[in-house]
């Protein structure tokens, strides 16, 4: 069944709910994966801190279709709720759906982020047809929506954005949701903000924070860890210890350019043509680089890429923290992705 923002949105909302449990399966897909993580987060907290996930993929479905209706009956070993959330789910998918839909029982709800899916995918054809379904398409914002979206986004962290500020963030961000997250969390911390202690946000703490000059000394780290070039990585973090450049400042680079391989392929998914998608993103592709990042983006998928950029935003938050694993945890990150690329690359 076809939902639009605000119908999901309760939904999800509402998930875990006796009155809920007619839905069993919530497909987020459209070109605007961030806007479909962020949907995806609303479950994740309706269904509360103490409840039990279970982590899927497209493979382990293909492998095993019966596993999604099993996992969606099965009672949680600790008591509490439970949910399946499913990455990167296509349309190998569609026999595992077929069966969670036509099981007898289903008591546990079952999520997915699909990315880009086109009108004539058979696993959008079978959500937007079965009532125990609902599917959501994100879109990019445009301009305005956006601003909406950043003061949204900080007003749920308790925190009180103006206009001009959440201009300033679309700006930064490029529009991107997941980078004005990023940025909203940043002013967050900075400011301890919460909800039950709300803080407004200033000119100076963002301009203390702005992401508008990142580092150009850490562009070949970048390179190595999305082109999977291992020794190159360790030969860049070592330069980069010496130095003393925290960990921190490598995210924001990464971010960027992992947010750029996705926007690119899913302009790669929908034409067929990768070098047309590069050529598209103009001037976001340093003509010196555009070699890379072409072969970023042939080592990257959809599901892939946007896996990595939760990876980043999850590591950046951690150096913020102020629990002094930052660090270690943005380096585990970066030999996590390196190594994906190294595989896909093989």
């Amino acid at each position: 069944m076809k939902a639009n923002r605000g119908q999901i949105e309760r939904a999800l909302d509402a998930a875990g709910q006796t009155s809920a449990a007619d839905t069993r399966f919530f497909l987020l897909y459209g070109p605007d994966e961030a806007g479909s993580q962020s949907l995806a987060k609303r479950l994740e907290r309706a269904m509360g801190p103490q409840a039990e996930r279970i982590d899927l993929d497209g493979a382990t479905l293909k492998d095993d279709p019966a596993r999604l209706a099993d996992e969606a009956a099965a009672f949680s070993m600790f008591g509490d709720k439970r949910w399946i959330r499913v990455n990167g789910m296509g349309e190998e998918s569609v026999p595992a759906l077929t069966a969670l839909l036509e099981a007898e029982a289903a008591g546990n709800p079952v999520i997915a982020v699909a990315g880009a899916l086109k009108a004539t995918s058979k696993l959008v054809k079978l959500a937007l047809e079965h009532k125990a379904v609902m599917a959501c398409i994100s879109y990019q914002p445009d301009a305005r929506e956006s601003e909406q979206i950043a003061i949204g986004i900080a007003r749920d962290g308790g925190l009180r954005l103006s206009t001009e500020l959440a201009r300033r963030i679309v700006s930064l961000a490029n529009g991107d949701r997941a980078l004005m997250n990023g940025e909203i969390e940043k002013l967050i911390l900075y400011l301890d903000a919460a909800p039950d202690r709300p803080r407004e946000a200033t000119a100076e703490a963002l301009d203390a924070l702005s992401a508008d000059n990142p580092d150009t000394e850490v562009a070949p780290l970048v390179n190595a860890v999305l082109g999977g070039d291992l020794k190159a990585m360790h030969r860049e973090l070592s330069s980069l210890s010496e130095t003393g450049t925290a960990m921190a400042a490598v995210i924001r680079p990464l971010l960027g350019r992992a947010m750029l391989i996705a926007n690119i392929r899913t302009d790669f998914d929908a034409s067929g043509r990768l070098e047309g998608a590069v050529d598209a993103a103009g001037k976001a592709v340093f003509w010196k680089e555009k070699g890379l990042v072409t072969r970023q983006v042939r080592t990257w998928d959809a599901p892939g890429i946007a896996r990595v950029i939760q990876r980043l935003l999850d590591a950046e938050r951690a150096t913020r923290s102020g629990r002094g694993t930052g660090d270690l945890l943005v380096r585990h990150e970066l030999l996590a992705i390196a190594r994906q690329a190294a595989r896909e690359r093989a």
